[in-house]
Order: structure tokens, then sequence, then C-alpha cells
């Protein structure tokens, strides 16, 4: 029998998101009722009100979750009730061309519900990355609920699911930041210090922080930069040149997303240096470059999806860290809110004033 929950509904385009009765069903072959208990509130719902990501509305925001698992259906034989979970966004299919070749982590068929869940109208509503977890209730394929220890709170384990798992790939898996590599990470809000984080977690020797915030730059050095440039005020790419002996960042991570970053990510590497985007830019945004600087500086310019993560893998992984003592997740929580507080933490998230703004359940 369906489920009635409450949950954040993007009803139009740019218009204030609105807190209403949805319709759950119960879960069919291959899927997971998922009881949410937290969800962060991310830069990607905000794309996804604004109408930035596509225009299906209504949508069902929220992706970046924990909770536990209600109820299963028929054929799901590595999951039960009670199972404390992660949601994430790619669930490997197994079957495409990426994942027989070995690289599920660029799976081209990622799996989701194939249910909707609807308005109490029958409206069907759009989940925000197939998790749509601004909800007390929400339906997803089994492959996208990720077994974890239930020992991590859930306002800090559901911050894996997006953000954090995006910037610590990033560095880690994207960026193959190894012993000894310099490092420069611009934009330090939550998926920026989570690849700070992971950086020096893979032994960087130096770990440059640039943002345009003294606040968040401060945030960034306790996850780990060994330096910061205010860029505001400050050539970012001849500061971080001066800070590795002329030469510029093994690895730079551009987690804003946005021309003037990656412009000055590209010119801040080293020669035959990396060049990691992980930042979402905007449709329309377009980025111009010399072809001969193109060539002339070699290296790799890459885009981090997830941050090439494989959720089964990494995931219990990350929240191990965490219970360890070795990742601080809970650094990453601003703030906790309510269903009905998403609007305003959107402000706060426009405004910089927060890491992360996480709704608790």
């Amino acid at each position: 029998m369906p489920h009635e929950a409450r949950a954040v509904v993007a009803v139009k385009k740019g218009a204030p998101v609105e807190v209403l009765p949805i319709r759950v069903p119960d879960p069919g072959p291959g899927e997971v009722l998922v009881a949410v208990q937290a969800c962060g509130v991310c830069h990607t719902d905000l794309h996804y009100r604004d109408g930035a990501i596509g225009e299906d509305f209504p949508y069902l925001l929220g992706h970046e979750a924990a909770g536990v698992v209600e109820e299963i259906g028929p054929g799901v034989a590595d999951l039960a009730p009670g199972d404390y979970v992660v949601l994430a966004w790619r669930a490997p299919c197994g079957s495409c061309r990426s994942c027989r070749r070995g690289r599920p982590w660029y799976c081209f068929d990622s799996r989701n519900a194939s249910q909707p869940m609807t308005l109490l109208d029958g409206t069907p509503l759009t989940t925000a990355l197939g998790i749509g977890a601004f909800a007390e209730k929400t339906l997803v394929a089994a492959g996208q609920a990720v077994k974890v220890d239930p020992a991590a709170r859930p306002e800090a384990a559901g911050l894996i699911g997006c953000g954090v798992m995006a910037g610590y790939g990033a560095a880690v898996h994207t960026g193959a930041v190894g012993s000894g590599d310099t490092v420069a990470v611009i934009g330090c809000g939550g998926v920026g210090n989570a690849a700070i984080a992971g950086a020096s977690r893979a032994g960087a020797r130096r770990v440059i922080a640039v943002d345009i915030d003294d606040a968040k730059l401060d945030a960034a050095e306790r996850f780990g930069a060994t330096d910061t440039v205010n860029s505001r005020g400050t050539d970012p790419i001849e500061a971080v040149r001066g800070l590795t002996g002329g030469h510029g960042a093994d690895v730079v991570i551009d987690a804003v997303g946005r021309p003037e970053t990656y412009r000055q990510g590209f010119f801040m590497r080293d020669l035959a240096g990396t060049l990691v985007q992980v930042g979402v830019p905007d449709p329309d945004m377009r980025i111009e470059l010399p072809l001969i600087e193109l060539f002339s500086r070699g290296g790799a310019l890459k885009s981090s999806w997830y941050g090439d993560c494989l959720p089964s893998r990494d995931f219990p992984v990350l929240v191990n860290l965490y219970l360890s003592g070795k990742l601080d997740l809970d650094r990453f929580v601003t703030e906790t809110v309510t269903l009905d507080e998403v609007e305003p933490a959107f402000g706060k998230m426009r405004r910089g004033e927060v890491l992360r703004s996480v709704v608790v359940l």
C-alpha cells in the first residue's frame, strides 16, 4: 500500500520550494523504501530549483542522505529492513559498455527506481539525481542504498552521498594525488574542503587552498591545507607558483566550476600537471584557451564525475575513516534544519555562509 510522506518540492522554475505531501509506492522488483534520517542541502538541489539542470518540474529535491531501509522489493538479496544506508546517485548497472570494461565508476546506465513518486493528485515527481531525499521516505533502486556502519551519525554519513565523496574522490581517484605531490584547490566550500582532506590523506606535501573568503580559508586549514591564498586581492596563479618553487602545482582541483576559475587552474599547474574540474558549471558557460598552451603545457584536463567513485567500495571506507577519527565529517555540518527550512538554507548557501546545512528528520 502506498505511503504518504512530507517532502520538499520545487513546483516551478525559480519559485521558492514547498513542503507538500507526496505518495511513495511500495518497493517493486529491485527497489527499496528508505526512511530518511538526514539529507544535506547541496548546490545541485538549488540548480534543480532554478531550472539550471532541466525543465521536468515538479522536482522532488534532496540527494545527499542517510537513512534506514524500511521495506525491500522482490529480488533484493543484499539488503534487509533495518539496514543503515547512505544513498548514492550512481548505482552501476553491471552490463553497460563501461561496466563490461571494468570501469563501473563511469557506468552509463546507472540504476534508479522504476516507479515514480507522485503528488497526492497523481502528478509524477522528477527526483533530484534519481533519489529525492528531502522527504520522510523515498524509493530508490537497491543499488543506490549502500550499507554502512550504523555507528556513524546520519548528519555526517549522509554527506558522503554527494559533496564529500565528490571532493575527496576528485583528489584521490580523478587527480590521483600521490605522496609528495603539490596540490591547489580552488573554492573552499564543502566539495573543495573534502578535496583538501583527500589530498592531505593521500600524502600531498603541500595543499594550497584558494578562495575569496577568509573564513573559508580558515576552515580549509582545519581540513588539511598547508597554505592559503585569498584571490580577491592576489593573483592566485602567481601565488601558487610562488608557493611551489615557481613551477605550479602537480594537481589543481577546480571546485567552483566557472570559466575564470578553470582558466586560473589551467595556468596554475606545473608542466605536465593535472587539472580536475569537479565544480558544476551552468549550461551556458564557455571557456576559451590558446590551443598552443594546451599543447605546450601538456598534462591532463579531467572532469570528475562523483569523484569517480564506486559507492559500494568507497562509502564504507569513508565512514570507517570518520569513525576512526581520520576524516572529520562533523566539521562539514554548519547547521541542522527541518524540511520547512530548506528555502532559507538555500539562501545561506548562495551567500556562502555555510559549508553544509543538513535537514534532520
